[in-house]
């Protein structure tokens, strides 16, 4: 499971599972050592971590922005039962959105202060499908025609003194129209824009981390479909 907490990526992964150690800067084992969180900078492992170690770092990493750290990756016993009871610990949230292509072009939202991809909440027994194409063409006023589903993303947020963990669902779509284009402004939407290859690279510098992994996936999406037609 891949959570972001504050942008920071959190890697939760069965103990059994083999990793690659070189990718680390710094390796720590929980059963021995104490967790200085405030100390960890680049990318970290965390060997034979536990639902308490994933918590503090949580309640740390929500009341102080570590600049320093890159990902932290903790392997578990019992990787089941740990993502069940990390679960436990929020309330739920379910979200949707899409990645919006238009021929080389994609659809992004500026809102604060930071480039975004559409999407928003899940309405009462509402499909998640269903949400992602309404919540595109509400916040861009644009049609667009649902594709298949790309990945999914985890993070979390406080709101009202309560943890809450998002699940959002991201759908590859195309555009059918585009021509009343503009800004969802009472969502606190400023900006509607096409971006072309080029462009992209300077839009994924000033956009969330969880954003960067969804483009990430979308790329790796479209080279399995055109692996598939050749």
């Amino acid at each position: 499971m891949k959570v972001f907490i504050n942008d920071v990526p959190l890697y939760l992964v069965p103990m059994d599972r083999e990793i690659d150690r070189e990718h680390y800067d710094l390796i720590i084992d929980a059963e021995k050592e104490k967790i200085r969180y405030d100390n960890l900078i680049d990318d970290v492992l965390i060997r034979k971590g536990s639902l308490k170690n994933i918590m503090d770092f949580y309640q740390f990493l929500s009341s102080d922005q570590n600049k320093n750290l890159d990902s932290l990756t903790v392997k578990v016993f019992d990787y089941t039962k740990v993502v069940k009871d990390f679960k436990k610990e929020f309330k739920i949230v379910e979200a949707a959105g899409g990645i919006v292509t238009k021929k080389n072009k994609y659809l992004f939202i500026y809102r604060l202060k930071k480039w975004d991809l559409p999407k928003g909440k899940l309405e009462k027994k509402e499909k998640v499908n269903v949400a992602a194409v309404r919540e595109v063409e509400e916040e861009c006023n644009v049609k667009v025609e649902l594709g298949p589903k790309v990945c999914k993303t985890w993070h979390t947020y406080t709101r009202n003194g309560k943890n809450h963990l998002k699940k959002t669902s991201w759908y590859h779509m195309t555009l059918k129209a585009d021509d009343k284009m503009k800004p969802q402004k009472e969502e606190g939407i400023e900006k509607v824009i096409w971006v072309n290859k080029v462009e992209l690279r300077t839009v994924l510098l000033n956009t969330y981390r969880s954003i960067r992994y969804v483009m990430k996936k979308f790329h790796e999406y479209q080279e399995g479909l055109i692996e598939v037609k050749k």
